[in-house]
């Protein structure tokens, strides 16, 4: 099994094809990959925070330390580069199941079903 992507969302950025950073050396987006399994209905949501290294810098001085699990750190905001990475990472995971693919899936993007117990 191999995932795909449904839609990609931002609930920061009313449009991530036009969205232009107030300082393009110091931004952060929230971006929303909306995945599931590649031909078959269902979703689910890993979100990727993409920021700059200034942002980054100014969050590690404002609180001493920033865990970077889920964040994808670019130079300037990209869309058409960044949505192609997020295609080619999502179309790489697969497994012999869903919940595989999406563990590997939540590596990169905070999983909204990760640790979930039923």
């Amino acid at each position: 099994m191999r995932a795909e992507i449904k839609y990609l969302h931002s609930p920061d950025v009313d449009d991530l094809a036009t969205y232009v950073p107030d300082d393009p050396a110091r931004f952060v987006v929230l971006v929303q990959i909306i995945a599931g399994p590649e031909g078959e209905p269902g979703e689910e949501s890993f979100d990727v925070v993409v920021c700059t290294p200034g942002w980054l810098a100014d969050q590690v001085r404002a609180h001493g330390l920033v865990p970077g699990r889920h964040h994808l750190v670019v130079d300037t905001f990209d869309w058409p580069v960044l949505r192609e990475y997020f295609v080619n990472l999502v179309h790489s995971c697969e497994g012999k199941d869903w919940r595989e693919v999406a563990t590997k899936l939540s590596r990169h993007g905070a999983w909204e079903f990760e640790d979930y117990q039923p």
